[in-house]
């Protein structure tokens, strides 16, 4: 009997610390960052298609998005993940921006209710995550409210964290400030859109897997 009951917890140990094959990589950050964009070149380099529709009005993606299996490699060594593109972390969602936009005011009523509900669900997604991408627009102020309820929420929890700068294309971007504001994580620049500095995000996505 206690050796049946030794064989049991060596198992569930052995399954408990064991490293999974294959990883869910989360894509966070606020309303147009570039997530969706940063997900579909990350889609295309490695699967040749896109995974969703990236827009200039915010919260286009008001549900948690996934696509499985995507394998990255580089020599002898390769990544399986799954990767999971979130709707953008807001503190207010105001229908009357959505208007603005040129949406009509029942339009923009429906998306405002259905990006609220896309920041709980990509809040409650973060405990399922084993890697996280925070996805900041590199020519906005990083000292943003959105911005510093995303990375508390992930202070809060033991998850590997890099920190992407996007939209380097554009002149007034500026990756300095942002490994200025979150210096406890590491911080790269990048044009999701252009493909500038992707094989460093790619190697970078080794590290942190590994």
């Amino acid at each position: 009997m206690l050796s049946v009951m030794k064989k049991f917890v060596n198992k569930v140990f052995k399954n408990l610390f064991k490293k999974k094959s294959v990883l869910k990589i989360g894509l966070y950050g606020p309303p147009n960052g570039g997530k969706t964009t940063l997900a579909n070149r990350i889609c295309m380099d490695w699967l040749g298609e896109e995974m969703g529709v990236a827009s200039p009005i915010e919260h286009e993606t008001r549900e948690v998005q996934i696509k499985e299996q995507v394998n990255i490699k580089s020599g002898n060594r390769e990544i399986s993940f799954s990767l999971v593109d979130t709707p953008g972390i807001a503190t207010k969602i105001d229908y009357e921006n959505f208007v603005r936009k040129g949406l009509s005011e029942e339009e923009a009523k429906q998306r405002a209710k259905e990006a609220t509900k896309g920041v709980i669900d990509a809040i409650k997604w973060l405990d399922n995550m084993d890697v996280v991408i925070v996805v900041l627009d590199a020519t906005r102020d990083p000292y943003s409210q959105v911005n510093i309820t995303i990375i508390g929420n992930l202070a809060a929890r033991d998850i590997p964290v890099l920190i992407v700068g996007n939209k380097i294309d554009i002149r007034k971007a500026d990756v300095k400030k942002i490994k200025a504001a979150f210096p406890q994580y590491d911080v790269l620049g990048i044009s999701a859109k252009k493909g500038n500095s992707m094989e460093e995000f790619y190697e970078a996505l080794f590290v942190l897997a590994g």
